[in-house]
């Protein structure tokens, strides 16, 4: 009587995984659209909060209101586009890399992505309840690094849904990073010397973030203890922010490579494609790679020269962090080394693909001069931080992932993107982040403050011109909407190898 048990549990399992198991291709589809979704959301934010900025008084919006836009844009970004993104990718091509079927827990990669709709209603549960007039719900207004004293005094309800939807994103990350993993160490089919920059990236990256997540779950429910049981782990008294400071940033500081290095892999595998010529030092990627994979746990705290920090431990992240720069500098060597004596072919993704090493230099040269400690204590409170920060995170991994999206567009959907659209969504981007950029190292390079709605109004110019840059910015994202939905309904039929001379059509093969 006892024997049939375990094995009607075993089908009633296997049912349940099977019915909530989708097809890795269309698991990456999905992330990708709902990356698309929260990019325009975040993005949204920004426009608002450079609409406050345009005058020197805050005299759009009140301080707060810029207070908010700050936090949700921040936060939105990085866990909600960029993460997300980051998996669809994966999720869409990697298992068809290695020679793989499926992923190594497919249930549980669906069950993961679920969890991320509800998270976002949770992050953005404030800015919801004050459009809505919920009572006690206000916009979050803590900063996107939800420093103490302002994330632990805070009455407002919704910092606490907020730090629950973090607490979210972090099981959701955790699963799918760890899926990554076993699946590129399982379900390969190829050698390990056989396997592409792309998916060392990956794997690269979701075995930092299995690592670095953890410390974010465990950080917020700490603060979620502090706000709710009275607890005192990130009181002033007891040196309680700056306690926070080295747990956010031991895990900000790898996510920030989480986020960086299969961009970096979509840029490794592009440009062979489009330069006729093989990828310039495999071996070199792979091992700089990996050393950024294991550098990356140890720079934290150049975030924090300024918290009174025993120089002797200021010069030590100082030089591991100057160090980060060498395995970077190996992966311009082998992008600019690919591209040499090549036969440029200047389709949508190779223009993205050069775009983003552009402003990965100018976003590495930046970096080099923050982590010279005397430099970093000048400039750590102005916009040349925000300048660098947006060199890497939108001239780098956005423009990266946009020449992934092309190059990979036809193989998702089975249909061709409008080249014409493609190129002028690539110039209105380019310029529009060059110009915002420009004029925020500005700002910076002049000393003034960052996290604050008011300044000088000799500043004025300068803010008003980054703010008509991030409107170029943002038209340019529309048209890649756009471009997009018309594409995917109506766009020519891309065959078995897309961008092979025969499948192309003659609109995209002019360009190759």
């Amino acid at each position: 009587m006892t024997g049939p048990a375990p094995r009607r549990f075993d089908s009633l399992a296997n049912s349940v995984r099977a019915g909530i198991a989708v097809d890795h291709r269309r698991l990456g589809r999905w992330y990708l659209v709902f990356a698309l979704a929260m990019a325009l959301w975040g993005g949204l934010d920004a426009l608002l909060l450079r609409t406050v900025l345009v005058t020197p008084g805050a005299d759009v919006w009140m301080a707060r209101t810029y207070d908010a836009f700050f936090t949700t844009h921040g936060l939105t970004m990085l866990f909600l586009f960029a993460t997300p993104a980051i998996w669809g990718f994966s999720y869409a091509v990697v298992p068809s890399l290695i020679g793989a079927d499926q992923t190594a827990f497919p249930a549980l990669g669906t069950a993961a992505f679920w969890l991320l709709p509800p998270t976002a209603l949770a992050m953005r549960a404030g800015t919801i309840g004050g459009l809505l007039g919920v009572a006690g719900l206000e916009p979050v207004a803590i900063g996107w690094t939800m420093y103490p004293p302002l994330s632990t005094q805070s009455t407002n309800p919704a910092v606490d849904v907020l730090l629950v939807g973090l607490f979210l994103v972090v099981v959701s990350t955790v699963v799918t990073a760890t899926n990554f993993v076993v699946t590129i160490a399982r379900n390969r089919t190829v050698r390990w010397l056989e396997v592409d920059t792309f998916t060392w990236t990956v794997l690269t990256s979701a075995a930092m973030a299995a690592l670095s997540f953890p410390v974010l779950a465990f950080t917020v429910v700490l603060l979620l203890a502090d706000r709710n049981l009275g607890t005192a782990f990130f009181v002033g008294s007891g040196g309680g922010p700056v306690l926070w400071q080295h747990l956010f940033w031991f895990f900000a500081h790898p996510e920030v490579y989480v986020l960086a290095l299969p961009p970096m892999g979509i840029l490794s595998h592009v440009l062979p494609r489009f330069s006729g010529q093989r990828l310039y030092g495999h071996r070199s990627a792979v091992y700089s790679t990996l050393a950024i994979g294991v550098l990356a746990f140890t720079v934290w705290g150049h975030h924090m020269f300024t918290t009174g920090m025993d120089p002797r431990v200021r010069m030590t992240f100082m030089f591991v962090t100057l160090a980060v720069a060498l395995p970077s500098a190996a992966k311009t060597v082998t992008w600019l080394g690919t591209l040499w004596g090549g036969s440029i072919r200047l389709a949508a993704p190779m223009l993205f693909a050069l775009g983003s090493i552009g402003f990965f230099v100018g976003g590495g040269v930046t970096g080099v001069l923050l982590a010279v400690v005397p430099l970093n204590v000048v400039y750590n409170g102005t916009y040349y931080v925000v300048a660098h920060l947006h060199l890497m995170l939108l001239g780098l991994v956005v423009f990266a992932l946009l020449s992934g999206a092309y190059y990979w567009f036809p193989l998702l959907t089975g249909r061709w993107y409008d080249e014409s659209l493609a190129r002028l969504h690539f110039w209105l981007t380019v310029i529009g982040v060059a110009v915002t950029i420009a004029a925020l190292l500005a700002l910076g390079l002049a000393g003034l403050p960052r996290r604050v709605s008011t300044y000088p109004a000799a500043f004025a110019p300068l803010h008003q011109l980054a703010t008509v840059g991030a409107v170029v910015v943002a038209v340019g994202q529309l048209v890649f909407c756009l471009n997009c939905w018309q594409s995917w309904r109506a766009g020519d039929l891309a065959g078995r190898d897309p961008w092979s001379l025969e499948s192309a059509p003659s609109h995209v093969r002019e360009w190759r």
